[in-house]
Formats: structure tokens, C-alpha cells, sequence
């Protein structure tokens, strides 16, 4: 079959974070060790042959391909891998153990945990907080957290892929190929926000409005919060998805006295260092996870607020965090999805995933304009290169279209 292939190759990769630094909204597909292959279709034993249908381009992706991936991370991966987690695709048999027939649309939950990896559960396992596994690097699986990111589990940027049977779910008939491709990142973003859902008074900055930011701000809608949601965003057409997703206002801050006064702060000058914030939000989901944004995200918090980094940071360089310890905040990280805290049911835990497709079906989740592009798998320069350049293409999620 036909697949995009990551190779392992340092020095390509490090060509990439050098070319990432000079041109940060290029994509140099000569430099990167990913092309189109013929490669065998070889699933681990047991899991359900699938034909994917979509498949997103995550910032995981991305970050890879602009050598931005943390060094720590690298055991939690095994080379060479196909690409693609961000699938909805059809079964190509009958799954009796689901009571799903073949041709049914499925999404894959991409982690691999555990019960993926043939395992006793580990004590986050058994917790139902399996995104938090501990055998990652365990098991009848090559090392790799995620489905596109190990050797032996093939993601979906191919002309055929696979998945364990506790990880597919089905799609419902009403939602759309193009809104069932938005599950993965939707669900991504709804972890978090399942994870620490703000109280109905509070003030909510959301930092970032691509994907991720514009799910967050849904999300938080869609499960009936009532707080007052703010939304830095960098471009018009991301501010007007925002708004439209219900944030209550558009921050486009250029300095932190423009983002004291956007968040009803005080601003309190200083010498040198741009000046501090006095108030301000109780909740800041950072879904870029810059050092910019993590040290601005902290200086936006009011005392005893807290901090959720939603999009994958790896480094952070000159951070003054002086805010953290001065007012007491807390910093939370979000990576992947599992089960969470359900605000509608208090007491309750939800699987984040299927909880995400329930938000799809149920029509009140606005999803217009957030898959912006589609590709044929042939055209990967072209599509990685759109997702790279957002200021230019305006594109928000990117995805292969296998259907053809």
C-alpha cells in the first residue's frame, strides 16, 4: 500500500529545527525524512483492518516536521513510522465483539496504553486516566504513546491502517466525514477543558485560536459554561471562528497594558521587564505553548488562578516566573485524551472521546470553517506546507482526503 513515512535521520531533522528557525511558516519537504512509499500493510494481531476515509494533520505532526519535538520524548517514539492519527475511516470486516458490520465509519482513539499493549493496567490504567499510562514503552507494541508515532501501529496518512478493537468507535450517522475528522482534536481540546471546567463567574483567556483554541472555546460552550470567555487571536478570520464559537471578545494585544486593559486588569509599570498585571483571569488555556505565551499566560492570572498548557509546548526560554510563586498559581498539563470529570454530571467520568462525537452529533456544536483544507495523500508538500503558513493560506485544520 501507499503510505507517508517518517524515517529517522538527525541530521535531516536537525536541518529542519535550523530551516523552522529561519523560515518558521515553511515547510522544506527536501530537508524533512518523510516521503510517499510503497510499504506492506502488516497490523498487530487482533486489531481491526480499517480504510480511512480522512486524516488531520496534527501540531504534533507539524512539530515533528519543524524538528520542535522534545529530546526528552524521543524513547517514546520507534522509527520509521506512517503518519496520521487524526482519522475516520470505514471497517473493512465485520467486528462482532463492537456489533459493528464492515463499511461502518469509526474513529480510533490513538492512544496506546495498557489494554492496547497487552498488559496489566498500570495504576493510571485502572484509573481510567490511560492517557496518563506508564508502559508506553512496554508490551507487544514498539515504544509510542500515539497511533503515527511507532513502528508497528500505522497511522492513517496510507491506503489502510488498523486499530485495536477498545480503541474504535463508531460514528454517528448524522455527523459528516469532514466533522467526524474533527474528533481527534476536538477531543484534545475537550480534555482539558473536562479536566479543569472554570466556575460560572469566572474570567477564561484563551491564548491561541487555531484548532485547538477554537475547540476550547466551543467545548466550553457546548457543556453550558457561563463564564466570560476572552480569546487571543492573531488573525481576523480567527477572531471572527472565535466569536462565532461564543467567545465574548477578541484580545489582540500588543503589549501587556493593551492586555491588562482587554482583561479588566491594573496595569503596574515597571522599570525594566514590559511592566506586570495586577488581576485578572481565573482560568488561562495556552494552546500554543510558547514561552511567550506561558510567561504572558502567567502574568494574566489573578491570584490563586491556574494555568493549563493545552498545546504541546517543548521548550521555554526566558520565562520570568516570578507570577507563579508571587500568586500562588497552578500549572497543569494536557496531553492526549481518556476519561474525565463530566461538569453536566457531577460525580461522573466521561470517556473525552466519545464524549466528542456526542458534541458532533448534536448539532449545537458549531464546526463551519475549521476543516479549511483538503488534500489528496499525493499532494503531502502542498498540505503540510498550507498547515505550516496559516497567516497566508488561512488555514485552520488541514486534512488528507483518502476517499477517492
Amino acid at each position: 500500500m501507499k503510505a507517508l513515512v517518517y524515517r529517522k535521520s538527525v541530521p535531516r531533522y536537525l536541518a529542519c529545527a535550523l530551516a523552522a528557525r529561519l523560515a518558521p511558516r515553511r515547510f522544506f519537504p527536501a530537508l524533512a525524512p518523510l516521503g510517499l512509499a510503497e510499504v506492506p500493510f502488516d497490523p498487530p494481531r487482533g486489531w481491526l483492518p480499517l480504510t480511512p476515509l480522512l486524516c488531520g494533520v496534527c501540531g504534533s505532526d507539524l512539530g515533528l516536521l519543524r524538528g520542535a519535538e522534545s529530546v526528552l520524548l524521543e524513547p517514546y517514539a520507534s522509527l520509521p513510522f506512517i503518519l496520521g492519527h487524526e482519522m475516520v475511516a470505514t471497517l473493512d470486516a465485520d467486528a462482532p465483539e463492537l456489533g459493528l458490520a464492515a463499511g461502518t465509519r469509526v474513529v480510533a482513539e490513538p492512544g496506546l496504553p495498557c489494554a492496547v499493549r497487552g498488559l496489566p493496567p498500570c495504576r493510571p490504567c485502572r484509573e481510567g486516566r490511560y492517557n496518563r499510562c506508564e508502559r508506553f514503552l512496554d508490551g507487544a507494541l514498539p515504544p509510542g504513546s500515539f497511533l503515527g508515532f511507532t513502528n508497528r501501529a500505522g497511522g492513517a496518512m496510507a491506503g489502510r491502517t488498523a486499530a485495536h478493537p477498545s480503541r474504535i468507535l463508531a460514528v454517528p450517522g448524522t455527523v459528516s466525514d469532514e466533522d467526524a475528522a474533527l474528533t481527534d482534536s476536538l477531543a484534545s481540546a475537550l480534555q482539558p477543558v473536562l479536566e479543569h471546567f472554570p466556575a460560572p463567574d469566572a474570567l477564561v483567556l484563551v491564548t491561541g485560536a487555531g484548532i485547538l483554541g477554537q475547540h476550547v472555546v466551543r467545548c466550553l460552550r457546548a457543556l453550558g459554561s457561563p463564564a466570560r470567555i476572552l480569546v487571543g487571536a492573531r488573525h481576523k478570520a480567527q477572531a471572527a471562528l472565535a466569536r462565532a464559537g461564543g467567545a465574548d471578545a477578541v484580545v489582540a494585544a500588543k503589549n501587556r497594558r493593551e492586555l491588562a486593559e482587554a482583561l479588566g486588569a491594573r496595569y503596574v509599570p515597571t522599570t525594566l521587564g514590559g511592566g506586570n498585571i495586577e488581576g485578572g483571569a481565573d482560568v488561562v488555556f495556552d494552546c500554543v505553548g510558547s514561552s511567550r505565551t506561558f510567561e504572558d499566560g502567567l502574568l494574566s492570572l489573578a491570584a490563586g488562578g491556574k494555568y493549563v498548557m493545552v498545546g504541546a509546548g517543548a521548550r521555554l526560554k526566558g520565562v520570568d516566573i516570578s507570577s507563579l510563586w508571587f500568586r500562588e498559581l497552578t500549572v497543569a498539563g494536557s496531553s492526549g485524551c481518556a476519561m474525565a470529570p463530566d461538569p453536566r454530571r457531577p460525580g461522573t467520568m466521561a470517556r473525552t472521546y466519545a464524549l466528542a462525537l456526542e458534541l458532533l452529533a448534536s448539532g449545537d456544536y458549531p464546526t463551519e470553517g475549521l476543516l479549511t483544507h483538503l488534500f489528496p495523500l499525493e499532494k503531502w508538500r502542498e498540505a503540510f506546507a498550507c498547515a505550516f503558513d496559516k497567516r497566508t493560506t488561512g488555514s485552520v485544520k488541514v486534512a488528507f482526503d483518502l476517499r477517492g
